[in-house]
């Protein structure tokens, strides 16, 4: 027995794992094969075998993957030793690296995180300013091109697109200006401060002497190189992850991370986890068919736990509302027939727009639903208006938020104002925030917006001052001060609905409310808005707060199992998607549709339609390439008249006996 778990609970190979504490290891663990389990008992026996846990850094893809780490460690070994490792995300790493070095970059420590709202409305700004609007040049497209140069390390004004590289190198110096980072310069400026700076380097790698990554084969280029500067020699480092779940190359991760460990880090250890707890013997055989199609891969194959189970049905639809229909009805008998709750049941898409139809199709029948990607806490209006405020009562000087609330509530600082005030600021290398404190500044504005000004500047300071003199609890002074500039009742004027004001209201408490918890934990303003900041970088949705059958995107899928699955949309174009051609990615996709079928742990169906429709119109389909590749040993190929059919003929062979039955007792 080693502490709060035994190694009597693990198959072979995770007791492998589990005693492989030094030097770099390379877990490779296929879905379903107890990783999070695997990795938890590892870092647990590190804690158990004496390891100080100060030194111990595990790095997850989500801060909710996060704190489900530490609370596991925690029920384990010990609440104390758990809470002194480092479980974060990358991002969040970053963060922690910059505040202790930032400045020898040529930042100042203070430094702010900009969020996505944040970059768009700077973009916007740039894109107006140098004549890209006529061209009707989007802020999203060129941020998404920035942020594509950013991870691969090609520098802004080399970028491919002329104006899009003059755009991007007017951002970075805007965002320098402010003295913000964007998310993926915490990553880029954290690479660059270890690598540049051997002091930073050689105390972070005493610091964390052992390393853990999980979701590996999500990692791209950028964050292989963090890790290079991080682990030196002896190399402890563990990676976790499977190369056959790698789906997000579009967002720059780059399988070749997991693929080519032993280039990065020297003689691995290897070991596979291949014992599926979570799907039945015919699941993860037509699975293995699939995937062993992709090339390169590193070879393993599933086991099942669960021999037999039902075999996987693919069924033909003639249209989309058909497939609904099916779908609808499916859910309702199996619920019926297995007395299940509807959080059993899952619908898996290729995209978001598959999903109006079952959407209308359970709601006919009243089958409660959870959908997946709703606003962010974090996007909503208020909160983000709420934020901006915290940021300028810690730092009155960072320009992003100031100029956010600037004129919210609006207190007759207009968009002119704001960029004489911002003009003002560059061409004296000063914050806003001191312009607008600035005689020269204010003697050349009419009395009403000087006086506006004069007001915010005041009522700003003197809550910032009440803060930093320790008068009352930051969340009081935050909850008198936008009290004092009327924000809540200006924001419900705004507001269509009673509903709408009670949600703004209810945003509003909660921020309070969090604000309160973070300064009882002991955390400054700045940690809770950095914290913040982390936790809005698009979380996963927390699908346990939700209830009902899950409509859900492959892609959000991933890391999740329900018992009754349907894939819909097996056709070409759909899945494979039609860019996969263009692109050359169609591995990626095969890698898609092999996770959607490892979600399910008793019964698997698959759906594609003869007809779509598509901007409103029928348009027809063809099935997708992948279905040839999957292997008919336990495949159950059927059409929905075949299905509806078989089902009708039952009913009507019941009606029958009924009737018979009647008859004779007459």
């Amino acid at each position: 027995m080693a502490g709060g778990f035994s190694f009597d609970s693990l198959n072979k190979a995770q007791r492998d794992a589990v005693a492989s504490l030094d030097g770099p290891v390379l877990i490779l663990a296929g879905a379903g094969t107890g990783k999070t389990r695997t990795v938890t008992c590892r870092i647990s026996n590190m804690l158990e075998v004496g390891i100080a846990p100060e030194n111990i850094l595990a790095v997850t893809f989500t801060n909710k993957a996060a704190s489900e780490m530490r609370e596991r460690i925690g029920g384990m070994v010990s609440k104390k030793k758990a809470e002194a490792m480092t479980v974060c995300t990358f991002h969040s790493l970053c963060v922690r690296l910059l505040r202790g070095g930032i400045d020898k970059l040529g930042y100042k420590k203070n430094f702010s995180i900009c969020m996505q709202s944040d970059q768009v409305g700077i973009m916007k700004q740039l894109i107006v300013r140098m004549g890209g609007a006529d061209e009707k040049v989007k802020a999203e497209a060129v941020l998404s091109e920035i942020s594509k140069a950013k991870n691969k390390g090609v520098e802004l004004e080399d970028m491919q697109d002329d104006f899009y590289a003059s755009l991007a190198v007017a951002y970075q110096n805007e965002l320098r200006a402010q003295n913000a980072v964007d998310f993926d310069d915490l990553l880029v400026l954290a690479e660059k401060l270890l690598r540049e700076h051997e002091e930073v380097r050689d105390y972070f790698r005493t610091v964390y002497r052992r390393v853990t990554v999980d979701e590996f084969q999500d990692t791209n280029g950028l964050q292989m190189r963090l890790l290079q500067q991080l682990v030196g020699a002896p190399y402890h480092i563990c990676v976790v992850g499977d190369d056959d779940q790698s789906i997000y190359g579009f967002r720059g991760a780059e399988s070749a991370n997991i693929l080519e460990f032993e280039r990065f880090f020297p003689n691995p250890k290897i070991i596979l986890l291949e014992e599926n707890y979570r799907s039945t013997h015919a699941i993860l055989h037509t699975a293995n068919s699939l995937i062993r199609r992709n090339k390169g891969r590193r070879e393993k194959t599933l086991r099942s736990t669960k021999f037999g189970g039902e075999p996987v049905r693919l069924v033909g639809m003639p249209g989309d509302e058909e497939e609904a229909t099916y779908i609808a009805e499916e859910i309702l008998a199996d619920k019926a027939n297995g007395n299940r709750p509807w959080e059993d049941f899952a619908v898996l898409f290729r995209t978001n727009k598959q999903s109006r139809k079952l959407e209308e199709a359970l709601r006919e029948r009243k089958i409660p639903y959870r959908m997946v990607g709703a606003q962010s806490f974090y996007d909503r209006r208020e909160v983000k208006d709420m934020m901006a405020y915290i940021e300028l009562l810690d730092d009155p000087e960072a320009d992003v938020p100031l100029l956010r609330v600037l004129n919210a509530p609006t207190r007759g600082i207009g968009q002119s104002t704001a960029m004489l005030a911002t003009g003002f600021s560059r061409e004296t290398n000063t914050s806003v925030f001191r312009a607008l404190c600035d005689n020269e500044f204010l003697s050349q504005l009419g009395a009403k917006a000087r006086n506006a000004i004069e007001t915010f500047t005041a009522q700003l300071l003197a809550a910032k001052m009440k803060i930093d003199a320790k008068v009352s609890p930051a969340d009081h002074v935050l909850k008198e001060y936008m009290a004092e500039i009327e924000y809540l009742p200006w924001l419900e004027r705004g507001c269509k609905t009673d509903q709408e004001k009670l949600q703004r209201g209810e945003g509003l408490s909660e921020v309070y409310t969090e604000l309160g918890k973070a300064l009882v934990r002991g955390k400054t303003l700045r940690k809770f808005l950095d914290d913040s900041a982390l936790a809005s970088d698009r979380e996963d949705d927390d699908l346990e707060k939700k209830t009902g059958a899950t409509l859900i995107t492959l892609h959000a899928s991933k890391g999740l199992e329900f018992p009754i699955v349907f894939l819909v949309g097996l056709e070409e174009g759909v899945l494979p998607h039609v860019r996969s051609v263009v692109e050359g990615t169609k591995d990626e996709e095969r890698r898609l549709l092999y996770v959607g079928i490892t979600r399910a742990q008793i019964k698997f169906t698959m759906t594609y339609c003869t007809v779509r429709t598509k901007w409103g119109k029928p348009e027809a389909c063809q099935s997708s390439s992948f279905i040839l590749e999957l292997d008919d040993e336990h495949l159950l190929h059927t059409t929905y008249d075949e299905v509806m059919g078989a089902e009708a003929s039952e009913d009507e062979l019941g009606n029958f006996f009924d009737g018979l039955g009647d008859f004779l007792k007459s």
